[in-house]
Formats: C-alpha cells, sequence, structure tokens
C-alpha cells in the first residue's frame, strides 16, 4: 500500500532538490487542481514501503497570505499525509523553525530533514542534532540533498515513525492571549465547529491570526459561533492595542520565535567562527551585485549564455533537420500521389518536424537558465533589477515572472504569468501579466535563431542578446505607461531572500533541463500536430481544378493557395497589412503564427 509523504520547506531549503533525489525519474508533474500552482509527484520505496512524494510549493508559514501558503495547508489538512518531510536549512535554523512549529501546532506527524549541514559546517555552525530532536519530540535528520548523503537515514526514519500519531504542540502565547485561546477552544471543542478538519485550540489561533480562509469556513459552518469567536478576538485585540501597542497576529509569531530560541539556546547550536565574519557569498555578492560592475556582469552573463546555446546546439540541431528532411523525401517516394501524402509530408512531417529540430536548441537554452538558476545567480538578477523595475512601476518580484516568460530567451508566457501569484498588489500584478508576453517565449525562439542564423550568422549571439533588449525595453515601458494611467497605485516594498551560491549538481541540471524540455516536447506533439494540420487543411481546400490549366506547376501551386480558405483570409486582410508591406502571402503566415 502506497503511503502519501508530502515534502514542506522555505523556498531556497533545499526541497525540490531533496525531491529529485528522492524520486529521479519517477515524477510527473500537474496543477493542484482549481490553482496554477505546480505540482510535483514521485515514488520511492523504502523498508518494503512504496511512499508517494509530493513535493509542496516553498512556504515560510501556514498563514493564508499567499497561494502557495493556502495550497500547502490545504494538501495538508484536506489529504492528510502519513508525515510531513520539513526540509531545514541547518544555516538558517531560526527562521526555518518557523513552519516547522507551525506543522507541530497542528498536530502532524513530522520529520525535520536538516538539509545543507556541509554549508552549516563551512559557516562555523555545529548542531546537536540529538539534543534538538529531543527537546522538540520530533525526529531530526542531518541530510546534504544535493549530495543524496543522509538519504537512506531520511527514508528509514521515514518508514519506521509513518503512522506514529502526533500531540499538538502548545505553546504560551502570553497570559490574555493564552486566556482568549482556552475560552475559545472550549467553545469550538463544545460545538464541534470545524473539529473534522483543525485541531481546536489551531482553528483558535488562525480566528486570532485573522485568518480569512480559515473565518469563511467558519462562516459556512456557523455564522453564530464564529460571531462569538470574533467577538474574543476583537476583545483581546482591543486589549492588547491600549496595553501594549500591539495586535495578536504579531504576538503569537513573537511567541513562536521566543519558544525556538529557547530550544536553540540550550546547546543546541555552537558557532566555531565570529557569527559576524563575511561569507564567502557575500564576498561574491560584493562584486557580482555591485552598483557598477553587476550590472555589467549580468549582460555578460546573458551573452554567454547565448553564444553557449548557439555554439553547442548548431551541429545536433543540423542532425535534426537532415533526420526529417530523409523522412520527408522517403514519404515523397514511397507513397502515392494524393491527400494523404500531402498531409503526411505537408501537414505532419514538416509541421511538426519544423519545432522539433529546435529541441537541441531549446534544450541547451534550458540547461543554462538551469545552472543560472541552481547557483543562486537568477535572484540575484532579479535584486538588481528592482530599483530598475521600481522605475516603470513594477515589482522586483516581476523580474522572475518576466524571466520565466522568456527575458532569457527559451521561456514561456503561462508559467511567467502564473509566476506573478507571487505579487501581493493586485496592480503590479497586472501590470506585470499584461507585459509578461513581450518576452523572447520558447515560441519566438525558433523564429529569431531562425532569421539570426539567416541574417546574422557571424554575430549570433549579439544579436540575440540585442533582441532581448529590445523585448525587454518594450516591457518597460508599456508597464510605465500602464501604471502611470490606467492602473495607478503605489509601489510596494521589495523584500527577498539571496541564497547562498551553490555548484549545481549534475542530476538536478539534468532533471531540471529535461522537465522543461519534456514539456516543450510534448506541446509539440500535441498542440501543433493538430495545429499543423487545421493550418495544411485551410491551405488545401477548397481545391482548385486545374486540369486544363496550362501554366508552370509553380503558378499552378500560387493559384491553388490563393484560392484555398487561408489564401482567401490572407487576400481579405491585405487592405489592413498593405500599409506595412504585406500581401496575401505573408499574411498567410501572420495568421500562422497565432498558433504560437
Amino acid at each position: 500500500m502506497s503511503m502519501s509523504i508530502a515534502l514542506a520547506g522555505n523556498p531556497n531549503s533545499g526541497k525540490t532538490t531533496l525531491f529529485n533525489e528522492l524520486t529521479g525519474a519517477r515524477q510527473h508533474v500537474g496543477n493542484y487542481p482549481g490553482v496554477t500552482v505546480e505540482k510535483k509527484q514521485g515514488t520511492v520505496v523504502s523498508n518494503h514501503k512504496e511512499l508517494n512524494i509530493v513535493d509542496l510549493p516553498g512556504t515560510y508559514s501556514l498563514s493564508a497570505y499567499s497561494l502557495e501558503e493556502v495550497v500547502a495547508r490545504d494538501f495538508v489538512v484536506n489529504e492528510k499525509p502519513a508525515m510531513i518531510v520539513n526540509i531545514v536549512d541547518a544555516s538558517n535554523l531560526e527562521r526555518n523553525l518557523y513552519l516547522s512549529v507551525q506543522f507541530m501546532e497542528m498536530g502532524i506527524p513530522m520529520t525535520i530533514a536538516l538539509n545543507m549541514m556541509d554549508v552549516a559546517k563551512k559557516r562555523g555552525i555545529e548542531i546537536d542534532v540529538t539534543r534538538l530532536s529531543n527537546l522538540l519530540n520530533v525526529p531530526v535528520v542531518p541530510i546534504v540533498a544535493r549530495s543524496g548523503k543522509g538519504k537512506g537515514q531520511l527514508l528509514d526514519t521515514i518508514a519506521r515513525h509513518t503512522g506514529s500519531p502526533a500531540e499538538p504542540l502548545r505553546i504560551s502565547y502570553g497570559n490574555d492571549i493564552d486566556t482568549a485561546l482556552d475560552e475559545m477552544e472550549q467553545t469550538i471543542k463544545t460545538s464541534e465547529f470545524l473539529t473534522s478538519k483543525y485541531p481546536a485550540r489551531w482553528t483558535a489561533l488562525k480566528f486570532l491570526e485573522l485568518d480569512k480562509q480559515v473565518i469563511e469556513q467558519g462562516r459556512q459552518e456557523s455564522v453564530t459561533i464564529t460571531k462569538d469567536l470574533e467577538t474574543l478576538v476583537n476583545k483581546v485585540t482591543s486589549h492588547l492595542g491600549v496595553t501594549l501597542d500591539t495586535h495578536p497576529e504579531g504576538m503569537i509569531a513573537d511567541q513562536r520565535y521566543g519558544f525556538i530560541n529557547s530550544v536553540l539556546k540550550q546547546n543546541v547550536i555552537t558557532y566555531v567562527q565570529d557569527q559576524n565574519r563575511l561569507q564567502v557569498s557575500d564576498k561574491i555578492d560584493r562584486v557580482l551585485t555591485n552598483r557598477l560592475f553587476g550590472p555589467v556582469i549580468m549582460v555578460a552573463v546573458l551573452m554567454a549564455l547565448y553564444h553557449f546555446t548557439f555554439a553547442y546546439s548548431e551541429i545536433p540541431v543540423g542532425l535534426l533537420e537532415s533526420f526529417f528532411g530523409m523522412v520527408s523525401d522517403i514519404a515523397q517516394k514511397v507513397l502515392p500521389e494524393g491527400l494523404l501524402k500531402s498531409l503526411i509530408i505537408s501537414g505532419i512531417i514538416d509541421g511538426v518536424g519544423g519545432v522539433l529540430g529546435f529541441v537541441p536548441l531549446i534544450m541547451f537554452m534550458f540547461l543554462g537558465i538551469s545552472f543560472l538558476e541552481d547557483t543562486g545567480y537568477l535572484a540575484r538578477m532579479s535584486f538588481m533589477l528592482d530599483r530598475l523595475f521600481r522605475m516603470f512601476g513594477l515589482h522586483g518580484a516581476s523580474v522572475m515572472a518576466f524571466i520565466v516568460s522568456g527575458g532569457i530567451a527559451g521561456g514561456c508566457a503561462v508559467p511567467g504569468v502564473m509566476a506573478t501569484r507571487t505579487l501581493k498588489s493586485p496592480k503590479e500584478r497586472l501590470a506585470t501579466l499584461l507585459t509578461v508576453p513581450f518576452m523572447n517565449c520558447g515560441a519566438k525562439l525558433p523564429v529569431f535563431a531562425l532569421l539570426v542564423a539567416a541574417f546574422f550568422s557571424n554575430n549570433e549571439a549579439c544579436v540575440m542578446l540585442l533582441i532581448t533588449m529590445i523585448s525587454w525595453m518594450g516591457a518597460l515601458l508599456v508597464a510605465w505607461l500602464l501604471r502611470s494611467t490606467i492602473i495607478k497605485g503605489a509601489s510596494t516594498p521589495f523584500v527577498m531572500e539571496l541564497p547562498p551560491y551553490r555548484l549545481p549538481t549534475l542530476k538536478g541540471l539534468l532533471i531540471h533541463t529535461w522537465e522543461r524540455t519534456w514539456q516543450y516536447i510534448k506541446k509539440a506533439g500535441t498542440v501543433i500536430l493538430g495545429i499543423s494540420i487545421i493550418l495544411w487543411a485551410t491551405m488545401t481546400f477548397p481545391m482548385l481544378d486545374q486540369s486544363n490549366s496550362t501554366r508552370d506547376e509553380s503558378s499552378q501551386a500560387q493559384a491553388a493557395l490563393k484560392h484555398s480558405i487561408a489564401g482567401r483570409i490572407g487576400t481579405s486582410l491585405e487592405g489592413i497589412t498593405k500599409f506595412a508591406g504585406f500581401d496575401w502571402r505573408t499574411n498567410i503566415s501572420l495568421v500562422g503564427g497565432f498558433a504560437a
């Protein structure tokens, strides 16, 4: 019987790296029901038990502030996994344990995977794993996800403790809140209010934290009890505001961190180096994020990425083109004349082959992007571009949406639009999602690559960089226009954690590259195949009777195309496109381009 195990943790804690290490190629990617947040699942066998591993979205807490936090919490509550594996960054233990405490408050069976032990050691941090486990009363396993160290011990621990009940953690949040909590908890238990979903004390905590999702669920369950609980919340909120100039949510967070500090100060952490000394990542950032040198280095990195992509993909692209050309020649000789031959050669082989021929180029581009992402440099790009984006009314977090959409050519606007969900301001989110399509996505890249290779064969990397710069400036100018007129509003502050620089693992790079390349291949093999057949049909029917025509073969083909549905559409558009110098043949290409 398969057991569900959820991987949870802060962004940049190594959660996805561990997921890839555990599942390898035995994984598939989808979306959580009803939302656009990516859902990764995979399987692994440990002690004759099959474990279904689910990689939850990275989140700092279980408060419903972002879509990722809602999705992670809903999965834990609704799917009820056999165990949560909380990946904790050993070099940032205090902050990472905040999420652990929230899981413990829910009373969910949990194992802490203490990741990046190698990074902690380099920073002079020594952690007494056994003592930490005893104080928290949960299993703690030291691991290094990127190398696989500790993976076996982690799987054994999961298998041993799966099914073991866990008591909800009870923390004192101060006399005022504790008194209100006890009263609310009693009300919830007596009336069985939401007890089928959440522990009573945890529900009371969410009301005190003004969690909109839980409060709304409460109203659906019982309006009367919800109002009674909200009355108690308003009472304690008013009292704390007058006496301590604070609010329950802030006080609860403070007490959670107080609990974490009390644990860590019991000889759990030992520092063998000066805590204030500059780490290697800090020293590198002094150069790479420097106001003067940073932008220059960033442009050089993009230039190197394009050079790598075009230089090393040239041979495999040529081989694939030759292969599809050979297949087309064979079909030309073997198949009898007629519509079937035309469909197979023009509709399928030429259509899909033309797209799949660029798979090596796309693959090398994704390999380069995965390298920059895994090293931590993409996060620095967001940091450096924040000031520039503010000038155009956007947010630093918009950078990632632009990059994913094709800011580094080869992305896709669909996940780019999805990435805007991290933006808290609705106006900044709207401005971002309206401008990300300006980026050079994977659909545009083959066209640009073909044109650049044909007309600028000696300066491919430079021209691609120039095209990228033009797309960025066009998007930023439109964003500025939108933010200055239709969607005015103040900018929100940009807060982002910069992960330490790491050397990516070959396995991680290959998995990330294959995931993205496979998505491109699936589109080419399904959507683009269907569109190719439709385009072939519109360019073939209705057929023109030329049995008595004396024109040469080229003229007959042109007449047949003009007589077709596509030809008629192209001709009808000439009244508009003639000002750009386009005739009906060019218009057919333009209409076909909408398929991308």
